[in-house]
């Protein structure tokens, strides 16, 4: 049996950001309402559940996009055969199942927020994509709830089950990535600019064009930037990760400032892979700075 389509599904290129975001949010709940670090087995539970949960979006947009890929990107597991859709249909539902059992395990706080963005996504996926140019507004809708149900597992917000209410840090969280991936999703979807014209699937780029949706995107990671500075301070984190947060947000407006500039499809693709790619450097920083703060603060007591 061949693996690599099953694995491919997972987008392997996005998988250090798809790792990254849960290890820290995880980390970062902890450190903000208890001054330390979680236990080690719930953190790996939470981190795997969260990609499992990420992971099965992914395979669920391709089960549903196959005509789409079909014309932009015919070398996906799906159009090139290498999978069949109900294979993959399953597939979706095996890692949603995993991260379903995950979160109702370790609180079930993080089993609704676990279960509203799956239908958020599933409606983005099933109709708001071939409907409405402003589909995109779910996907960064459920996305963000991805680190406050994370959160919650670490740290539960007292409504099913006895917590200290939803740290500031954990709201700041959930919008940097809500606002970021809309970013996100749209330069994913200039990449994809033919295959939707083709098709009638009126995204963002597809109706206005990827001039407008450069335009958009720059003022998403701009707000974006300025919310992981908020979230270091909210949540009092050091100067390791406030550093990264500088160097790399100004990095990733310099290029966002390059694709309003260059507004093509393949300048959206780049700048895709370029996304993920700071959000994973940004919450390894993340993950660097608590474990160090947490080594300090242990060496003192000692």
């Amino acid at each position: 049996m061949d693996l690599r389509p099953y694995w491919e599904l997972l987008r392997p290129p996005l998988a250090p950001m798809d790792l990254a975001l849960p290890a820290a949010s995880a980390l970062l709940a902890a450190f903000a309402t208890a001054g330390g670090l979680p236990p080690l087995v719930p953190f790996l539970l939470a981190t795997f559940g969260a990609y499992c949960a990420i992971t099965s979006s992914y395979v669920f947009n391709d089960f549903v996009d196959v005509d789409v890929d079909r014309v932009g990107m015919p070398d996906r597991p799906l159009p090139s055969a290498r999978i069949s859709r109900s294979t993959a249909g399953l597939y979706a539902l095996f890692l949603f199942g995993i991260a379903g059992a995950v979160a109702l395990y370790l609180n079930p706080e993080s089993f609704v927020m676990l279960a509203v963005s799956t239908a958020l996504i599933t409606l983005y996926s099933r109709w708001a994509k071939r409907s409405t140019p402003f589909s995109w507004v779910l996907v960064g809708l459920a996305f963000g709830m991805v680190p406050v149900g994370v959160w919650l597992a670490m740290a539960p917000a007292g409504i099913l089950k006895a917590g200290p209410g939803l740290h500031p840090a954990a709201v700041i969280l959930g919008a940097m990535i809500c606002i970021t991936d809309w970013g996100f999703t749209n330069c994913d979807a200039s990449r994809d600019f033919a295959g939707d014209r083709k098709k009638g699937i009126p995204t963002t780029p597809a109706t206005f064009g990827v001039p407008f949706t450069a335009r958009m995107v720059a003022v998403f990671w701009g707000i974006g930037v300025v919310l992981s500075l908020a979230l270091g301070l909210a949540a009092g984190l050091g100067i390791l990760y406030q550093g990264v947060a500088v160097f790399a947000g100004s990095w990733i407006l310099a290029q966002s400032i390059d694709f309003v500039r260059k507004p093509t499809p393949a300048r959206g693709d780049a700048l895709f892979y370029q996304s993920a790619n700071y959000r994973a450097a940004l919450f390894l920083a993340l993950i660097a700075d608590v474990l160090l703060s947490a080594l300090i603060l242990r060496a003192g007591l000692l």
